[in-house]
């Protein structure tokens, strides 16, 4: 924290007083979870801070290298980052489309661009800064949800109910999972290259294995959707990219619907 020191003092000297204050214990004590993506509105709540005294402080303190800024494009239905960026002026004016919840958005600042605030790692090295190193609920709650979204603290609770499987392919992997397709609506979701494939799983059971292959690349496959029926399923799972992703298969059921909400 040597550099910071320097730096905290110059903020300090430049910026509101309380606002700085709060910002330098933040560095300080706060979890590591709690510096990736910090959203200024609501910690000039917990803080009782007057709003543009906070933003303010975050916006010097960003000038002098304590933190890094990124534009964050959302998706307005299911709150998931689309697209982080630098600055406002590499952010595409064309439309951004959430595999997910299968529908196209043009970019508004009003409803899906979001600035945040992550401590630079000179200052303090925390694990959103390898986001390919995090857990999947660690990668889904710090880089995958933008800040405005509400997690539940019993999370991996949701998951467990409505997780078929879920596994981390390195670049270049492939790998092949048995699953036991339910009467239910079911997705294959990936929330590192927001690959989606919908299957919705309906008819009569069936004791003979189905087939199913999907290939994970930097341009992401569109959406689809297929019919199987309920039964045995071997899911090939390949991963394209230069980086690891994180599959998984989810039942879409009211829990889903729920946590989600």
């Amino acid at each position: 924290m040597s550099d910071a020191e320097t730096l905290f003092a110059v903020l300090r000297q430049s910026a509101d007083p309380a606002a700085a204050g709060a910002i330098e214990a933040l560095v300080r004590e706060a979890p590591d979870p709690a510096l990736s993506r910090i959203n200024a509105l609501a910690f000039a709540s917990a803080a009782d801070i007057d709003e543009e005294r906070i933003i303010a402080a975050f916006l010097h303190a960003t000038r002098l290298g304590l933190f890094q800024m990124p534009w964050n494009v959302l998706c307005p239905g299911c709150g998931g980052v689309l697209g982080a960026y630098a600055s406002l002026k590499t952010v595409h004016s064309e439309q951004y489309n959430c595999r997910l919840c299968a529908a196209g958005y043009e970019p508004t600042l009003d409803e899906m661009v979001e600035v945040t605030f992550t401590v630079d790692p000179r200052i303090r090295r925390i694990p959103a800064h390898t986001p390919h190193e995090l857990p999947f609920i660690d990668y889904y709650r710090q880089i995958f949800c933008s800040s405005g979204v509400d997690i539940p603290d019993d999370l991996d609770k949701y998951l467990e109910q409505i997780t078929l499987d879920v596994i981390e392919l390195p670049p270049g992997e492939k790998a092949i999972l048995s699953l036991q397709l339910p009467a239910e609506f079911v997705i294959v979701f990936d929330p590192v290259t927001h690959a989606t494939q919908f299957i919705d799983v309906q008819g009569e059971p069936t004791k003979e294995r189905q087939s199913l292959t999907i290939v994970f690349n930097q341009l992401g496959m569109p959406t689809g959707t297929m019919t199987m029926r309920p039964g045995p399923l071997r899911l090939t799972l390949e991963n394209a990219t230069d980086v690891r992703v994180l599959p998984g298969a989810w039942i879409a059921n009211d829990i889903m619907h729920d946590m989600l909400s």
